[in-house]
């Protein structure tokens, strides 16, 4: 049996994955007793987990999270949190993704708000769903620039495409009529479509009056509180546990 055609045309397919692992079937003497369809199902494995594993890196480099280690299963659940764990073992399957829901984090400052966001996008990713986070005051300087340049339009259908949209730190200063109605575009665009996780010192509940404007902000908080399921973390700052965590 002639191999080197064999390892060009799977190369070729960029079946690299499942390449290799025929290579190894042929050194390991145990595989001859394994039947033909056994054999295959294990090529056919080794392709698949190549592939899971290189899209979900993918998913994780464009994300940039801004704490790429935060997982689900790195949560500290500790009393004087007071975070729900079966709030967060629902939202783990990633069905408020597929149902375009939103989650709104609130918490003292170092209280871990952005860890669990993080953790919550990585999950997502996990799940094949594409993420990106950005720090809120600096998602709307980006968009103040491209409004500028001409740029915003495409830079809004960008964010529109994203499946989970992270804007952490939200409500640090106040909120001027340019912000206003960035936020209200972004939202408008993404309800019902897509899922926004934004996490603030704010309660939701304040997030109408910090707005400023009651026309705009009613627009606003209907689009991203209607749906959203709301975390609110407490106890001290959590700052100098963040390595263990």
């Amino acid at each position: 049996m002639l191999n080197q055609p064999t390892l060009d045309k799977l190369k070729t397919m960029k079946l690299d994955a499942f390449a290799s692992a025929w290579l190894e079937q042929q050194k390991n003497p145990a595989m001859s007793e394994a039947s033909f369809d056994e054999r295959l199902g294990l090529l056919v494995d080794a392709e698949w987990l190549a592939r899971d594993n290189a899209r979900l890196a993918r998913l994780l480099r464009e994300a940039k999270l801004k704490i790429p280690s935060a997982c689900i299963e790195g949560i500290d659940y500790a009393p004087k949190r007071e975070l729900d764990k079966a709030t967060v073992r629902q939202l783990s399957t990633c069905r408020w993704v597929a149902e375009h829901h939103n989650i709104c984090i609130s918490g003292a400052a170092g209280t871990g708000k952005t860890y669990l966001a993080c953790a919550l996008a990585q999950q997502a990713c996990r799940r094949g769903h594409r993420a990106v986070y950005r720090r809120a005051s600096r998602f709307f300087d980006a968009l103040t620039v491209a409004r500028a340049d001409g740029t915003y339009p495409t830079v809004l259908a960008r964010i529109a495409r994203v499946d989970v949209l992270i804007l952490d730190d939200w409500g640090m200063a106040p909120v001027g009529e340019r912000e206003r109605r960035d936020f209200h575009e972004v939202l408008e665009d993404r309800y019902g479509e897509r899922s926004t996780i934004v996490t603030s010192q704010l309660p939701p509940d304040c997030y109408h009056d910090h707005i400023g404007d009651p026309m705009t902000a009613d627009a606003i908080c209907d689009r991203l509180l209607n749906n959203a399921h709301r975390i609110a973390l407490k106890g001290p700052s959590r700052r100098p546990r963040e390595k263990k965590e």
